[in-house]
């Protein structure tokens, strides 16, 4: 009879743990009452000032704990940021990504070793550390990819919020109203990021600092310049419609500016597939039989 190796029993043992522990990750919530509570009050708000390994350690139990002692505080600041950036999905707390990166870099590691166990060798063991390091960072490149969509799509709706708040001020209206009727009639990040603006303002938070906080949260470059703009005008007093006219007509023309490059970059990017995957066979398709007759003739 024969037996089974220390390591591939040990791999295997491995992976049967690290399935229900992904499970954990993924989909667990703490029941705990002050948990549920703590994570209601602070779902949205801008934690930048407080120490994004205590939403870590907040988690109940040993695994908690354990996932908090294993995950440097560097890794636990960046994922803060980026979940900031992503608008913090309140599916993915960072508590939860930590816990996901280690239980995939285990289970991507238990998978290595039965790997290498059963073919030993150079090449073997710098592809189960390659997967170990990419399954380590898939949570984070999933938040990054999030982030530049929802970046993306923020830089596409500036123009048109920046025109609806020019229509908004020039009819009557203040400039927190006119960002409060944007908010209410878009759909998208960008009208999100500005009512959570007018939630900060309304429970105490200065102005400037609100405009700022809302330019740190979206991370669009076009977004930050207006700010500067609007606080610029308000410290000097210059009218605010004038201001948002000249930035809806920038964002405008620079959108339309971004769309024309897209489209000279096009035929550049063409020419890589069309040279490496369509001419190639359409050589053979016309060249081959010519070939084929040659040989015939003069074989």
């Amino acid at each position: 009879m024969s037996t089974v190796p220390a390591t591939i029993l040990a791999a295997t043992l491995a992976v049967a743990a690290g399935v229900p522990l992904l499970g954990w990750a993924l989909f667990a919530r703490p029941q705990d009452a002050a948990a549920r509570s703590r994570a209601n009050l602070t779902r949205g708000l801008d934690m930048s000032g407080a120490d994004p390994r205590a939403a870590v350690r907040a988690r109940p139990g040993l695994l908690g704990r354990l996932v908090s002692a294993l995950t440097p505080a560097g890794t636990v600041v960046r994922l803060d940021r980026m979940a900031g950036a992503a608008g913090r999905p309140a599916a993915w707390p960072v508590s939860r990504l930590v816990a996901a990166k280690l239980v995939l870099a285990a289970i991507a590691a238990a998978l290595g070793l039965l790997v290498v166990s059963g073919r030993p060798g150079a090449l073997t063991v710098l592809v189960a550390v390659g997967t170990t390091v990419v399954a380590y960072s898939v949570p984070e490149l999933l938040l990054y990819s999030r982030g530049q969509e929802r970046q993306q799509a923020i830089g596409l709706e500036l123009a048109d919020t920046l025109d609806q708040m020019t229509i908004a001020v020039e009819a009557g209206l203040g400039f927190e109203a006119a960002m409060a009727r944007a908010g209410k009639n878009g759909r998208g990040p960008l009208a999100e990021e500005l009512v959570r603006t007018l939630q900060d303002i309304g429970v105490g938070q200065p102005r400037r600092e609100a405009y700022l906080a809302l330019a740190e949260r979206a991370g669009v470059e076009d977004l930050r310049r207006f700010i500067r703009a609007v606080v610029q005008a308000d410290v000097y007093g210059v009218s605010i419609a004038d201001v948002l006219r000249t930035q809806a007509a920038e964002m405008r023309l620079k959108r339309r500016q971004r769309a024309e490059e897209k489209a000279m970059q096009i035929p550049v990017k063409v020419i890589f597939p069309l040279m490496l995957c369509i001419l190639p066979v359409l050589f053979i398709v016309l060249l081959g039989p010519a070939v084929m007759d040659i040989v015939e003739a003069f074989g």
